[in-house]
């Protein structure tokens, strides 16, 4: 935990000291964050604290909240490909951010009309999902997972028409869907962080229940777990952070899937652990993938997403292969 602490804290370095026109050695980078914010004094001052360094801490501070929600999702769900699309969550907020952004909500409090609605349109999905997956007072993991599907297919299909009514719009609705972290404000940023805080609390509290959910439903009930009540709590947190995380920097694939599982091969299985380790490790990718989103085509800036997408889908592939158990 103590390397992946420093493997952060580096990439947040290397983030913040790499630009397109300006390249900022570590050291110097390090001496400028210790000095803090001083406006008029030397140039990569300025273009630390107004520029860089917001955009590293959200990029961080997404990738944890995401990270954080896979691991505890797919424990919950005791299913290895679980992450926040498979609930709908991720296509809720992805509908409540679009519709902010062609209704001109978007510029509300430097950009917190598209994490409020993110948050809205999370929260509706999951409501909307427990709904149906609830019968005779029960919810079922399966049951849930199936409706997450159906909801996300549906949600999915209803962005797809609010970014054709966007008409003008559309090219901005699209680059903030395919994951951007850009601009970036340091209001989004304590957001989030309040957040993971408040939200990672919670995730950490239940996992002791969410191991012993890891055997199975019944089994964790005769252990002293209470289902309904861990069922309640992971979702609503899962859902506030992954809300949260797309109305940041938009829809962002597979590193809430890769996290996790790259983090129990480093740490363990036990969520005490794997769950932070996850945190880190999707700092540390999103951190990753956001430098390379900049700086692959000189005076392009690719979408985050997609940059994830390419590397995450080989990395899962690669990692369930070696999962996969010796036929004779």
């Amino acid at each position: 935990m103590g390397l992946l602490l420093q493997l952060t804290l580096l990439a947040l370095i290397l983030h913040v000291g790499i630009g397109s026109y300006l390249w900022i050695d570590p050291v110097t980078v390090m001496r400028e964050l210790f000095r803090g914010e001083s406006p008029g004094t030397t140039t990569a001052n300025q273009v630390i604290w107004a520029l860089r360094l917001p955009r590293a801490v959200g990029c961080a501070l997404a990738g944890g909240l995401l990270g954080a929600t896979g691991a505890a999702f797919q424990a919950l769900f005791r299913n290895p490909l679980a992450e926040p699309y498979v609930i709908g969550v991720s296509s809720g907020a992805g509908v409540g951010g679009a519709l902010a952004t062609v209704l001109g909500l978007g510029a509300y409090a430097s950009g917190l009309g598209v994490m409020a609605a993110s948050f809205a349109g999370g929260l509706a999905s999951l409501f909307l999902v427990l709904s149906l997956a609830r019968h005779q007072g029960v919810v079922r993991v399966t049951t849930l997972l199936l409706a997450g599907v159906v909801v996300g297919s549906l949600l999915s299909s209803l962005m797809t028409l609010v970014i054709l009514a966007a008409g003008e719009d559309t090219n901005r609705v699209l680059r903030w869907l395919l994951g951007s972290a850009t601009p970036m404000f340091w209001n989004r940023c304590a957001i989030m962080a309040g957040v993971l805080v408040v939200a990672g609390a919670v995730l950490m509290t239940g996992a002791r229940g969410l191991n012993a959910f890891a055997m199975g439903e019944r089994q964790a009930q005769s252990l002293g777990v209470n289902p309904v009540k861990l069922k309640r709590h992971v979702l609503i947190a899962g859902t506030a952070m992954a809300s949260v995380a797309v109305g940041a920097v938009g829809i962002v694939g597979f590193l809430g899937l890769v996290a996790p599982h790259i983090a129990r091969r480093v740490v363990a299985v036990d969520l005490r652990w794997s769950l932070p380790a996850a945190t880190l490790l999707g700092a540390v990718l999103m951190l990753a993938a956001d430098l390379i989103a900049q700086r692959a085509i000189p005076g392009i800036e690719l979408p985050v997403g997609a940059v994830t997408a390419v590397l995450g889908a080989p990395t899962l592939l690669l990692l369930l292969r070696q999962d996969r158990p010796a036929i004779d």
